[in-house]
């Protein structure tokens, strides 16, 4: 008997509901034929660690900003002849390009479930997530290679210029940092968005430390350094973004659960034996989904005993959409993934 909770995908092998007289044919190619009840669970338990949509008006006011401010640091560093500035203005390009994808996924996120795409397009969030992640990596590494170039032979920089169009950075990517810092705590998409944002305020920090500090020694050199030591400050923090977004694309189970802690979980549920064939996975970058065969040799516990279940998994694991398949151990199941179990 198989418990279906909102949407997630059908436990493994063909079935026939026998002890609710509902007939489910299913498309995966198994060997064996079992013979499962299946029961659709009521309402949606749809779990939202955060709703990147209500980011929306914040993504917009630094996409706006930010836009400003590319044009300036650019112009100005053209100007003043600082590759800090221009490397800068490059960084906040990627940030407006890294804040559209993000709103882009918000808004793809919210579309219904429709033909072929039986998740929707929520998955796209998690494609943003990596996105952001190599564009900073892309962008941190032009940086380091016009810093290197120019730590050769630095050129004379105009350090009052740098300064002043740096300090206006600060203010600009502050603020933008601050009006993701709500949602980045429960949002992955929206998390890379955010360091986006913080890691251009530091950018800019440096690059009005280096314009005062060339003002008052002449070392010219010092602009091309703070690129490079930028640059350093950027792959750090951007490489758990990378990792924990190629996670999510992956499948891997989702940072911040514990499979063995779910599965021990389910064993210790009323008439419930063992649990095989469990498998925990990022819908998104704020959902998360289920699947797992219960052996319980009494048989099915009932509408209302999984329905518990797969609440204490929304509340207590932050997984919404779970799918139970509950087998009285009589037979060898086996899921398609792990044929030899």
């Amino acid at each position: 008997m198989t418990a279906h909770q909102h949407g997630a995908p059908a436990a493994h092998g063909p079935a026939r509901a026998q002890d609710l007289g509902h007939e489910h044919d299913h498309a995966h190619d198994h060997t064996h034929t079992h013979a499962h009840g299946h029961v659709h669970g009521h309402g949606g338990h749809h779990h939202h660690h955060g709703d990147p949509w209500k980011q929306a008006p914040a993504f917009g006011i630094a996409i706006v900003l930010n836009t400003l401010l590319v044009v300036a640091q650019f112009g100005y560093g053209l100007a003043a002849n600082s590759t800090a500035l221009m490397a800068d203005a490059g960084h906040n390009l990627s940030d407006v390009l890294g804040l559209v994808l993000a709103l882009l996924a918000a808004v793809l996120s919210r579309r219904e479930p429709k033909g072929r795409y039986t998740y929707g397009l929520r998955s796209s969030s998690m494609l943003a997530a990596l996105a952001n992640a190599v564009l900073l990596l892309l962008a941190s590494g032009a940086i380091a290679w016009e810093a290197a170039q120019r730590m050769v032979a630095p050129p004379p920089v105009a350090g009052l210029t740098v300064t002043l169009v740096a300090a206006v950075g600060i203010v600009v990517n502050g603020l933008s940092a601050w009006l993701l810092l709500r949602g980045q705590k429960s949002d992955l998409n929206v998390r890379g968005a955010y360091l986006h944002m913080l890691s251009d305020t530091v950018v800019s920090l440096g690059v009005v430390v280096a314009g005062l500090a060339i003002m008052a020694t002449g070392w010219y050199w010092l602009d091309p350094l703070v690129s490079v030591a930028i640059v350093a400050l950027i792959v750090y923090g951007t490489w758990g973004l990378l990792r924990e977004s190629l996670d999510l694309i992956l499948s891997a189970v989702p940072a911040g659960i514990d499979a063995d802690e779910v599965a021990q979980f389910l064993r210790g549920r009323p008439g419930v034996h063992d649990v095989h064939d469990l498998h925990i996975w990022g819908m998104s970058t704020t959902e998360n989904a289920l699947t797992a065969h219960l052996v319980v040799p009494a048989g099915y516990p009932g509408d209302d005993a999984l329905d518990a279940i797969s609440e204490a998994l929304r509340s207590r694991f932050g997984i919404g959409h779970s799918t139970l398949q509950v087998e009285q151990g009589t037979t060898r199941h086996a899921c398609a993934l792990h044929p030899s179990r």
